[in-house]
């Protein structure tokens, strides 16, 4: 089979396209022809050396995200059959290769049947940033939201900000989105967001006491106090948790994908805030359990079908072919929403 491969690190230039065996599905496993990945930015940071420990062995293909049709089903499996068109993150780093190729094998539970309304290639792009938001919007108990929960989404038109903006929305909370454009408030705006934040136009404080200092009536007719968002999904990280502990009220929550930070804990105490950190890749790099993921991808196909859930596509597509021009892409920050990147024969 083709594959597209790094056998170093460094820039966009290092992928090479080379011949390599095609792999036969094992017990409990199927082989899936690949229509479609997307860039996410662990795939550029392995790629450059950032993250070269979570770097699949070489020559490696990286990505996890994938689309595509069950080819072949191995001893056991008894949820797939060749023709079924399937999608999710199975591989592209640890002991797991990736899919960046014509075939990738995955575990039966790491995947599901995708999305039936929108092309097969675009669902490539939902995979990891769904599981990522679900997974954070589960720790603080997104079955529990209702019109009374006020959720504040960093980086609202991002991979897993576009996504978890509108999960919140699908279980019924009112949503808050940062963006840093005129352009990007509109989109916003189009996935449903309630309230549009540009970050550098406002600070934390004049944004919160403008949006929850105030008593709020919801359609049920009770009223409550505001004083700080319920909950905070900060897709930045870094120095920017320190202003979603600020916008969080007294006992709220804040979401956390990218927590390489040095976190003051005694504001935490202060408001009782609770922190959550939420990396996806674990049951990829452990080969623990990833029956959950497939049981998010399920709930997430479910609401791509009744239009609660877009996934957001950068205007520029590529191919297996222009792979090193996706990830140059999606490193420019240029990019709005999912860089997808569609192999040839779908192209």
């Amino acid at each position: 089979m083709r594959a597209w491969v790094i056998e170093q690190h460094g820039g966009p230039e290092v992928f090479k396209e080379v011949e390599l065996p095609t792999p036969g599905p094992g017990p409990g496993e199927v082989r899936i022809k690949v229509a479609a990945t997307s860039v996410n930015p662990v795939d550029c940071k392995i790629r450059s050396g950032a993250a070269e420990a979570l770097c699949p062995p070489k020559p490696a293909i990286l990505h996890g995200d994938v689309s595509g049709v069950v080819d072949a089903v191995g001893q056991g499996v008894t949820w797939y059959k060749p023709g079924d068109h399937v999608y999710g993150c199975i591989g592209g780093c640890g002991a797991r290769q990736g899919t960046l190729a014509d075939y990738a094998i995955a575990g039966m539970t790491e995947i599901t049947q995708a999305p039936k309304t929108i092309p097969l290639e675009d669902a490539a792009s939902l995979p990891l940033v769904s599981i990522t938001a679900y997974e954070g919007l589960l720790k603080a108990g997104i079955y529990d939201i209702d019109d009374r929960t006020h959720v504040l989404v960093h980086g609202g038109t991002g991979g897993v900000g576009h996504l978890a903006l509108q999960a919140s929305r699908a279980e019924g909370a009112r949503v808050a989105a940062t963006v840093s454009s005129d352009e990007k408030a509109a989109i916003a705006k189009q996935l449903g967001a309630d309230q549009v934040i540009n970050y550098k136009e406002e600070s934390v404080e004049q944004y919160t006491d403008r949006l929850t200092g105030k008593t709020v009536e919801t359609y049920r007719q009770t009223t409550f106090k505001e004083e700080g968002f319920d909950i905070v999904f900060d897709t930045i990280g870094g120095p920017n948790i320190a202003t979603s502990v600020r916008a969080a009220r007294h006992n709220g929550q804040v979401i956390c994908i990218q927590g390489r930070s040095e976190i003051d804990g005694s504001i935490l105490h202060a408001k009782g805030i609770s922190l959550h950190l939420v990396f996806m890749l674990i049951p990829l790099l452990h080969d623990s359990t990833k029956s959950k993921h497939s049981q998010i991808l399920l709930t997430v196909a479910k609401h791509v079908a009744d239009g609660k859930i877009k996934p957001l596509i950068d205007g520029k597509r590529f191919t297996f072919n222009q792979i090193g021009d996706a990830h140059a892409h999606a490193e420019s920050g240029k990019q709005i929403g999912k860089v997808l990147v569609v192999h040839p024969d779908h192209a």
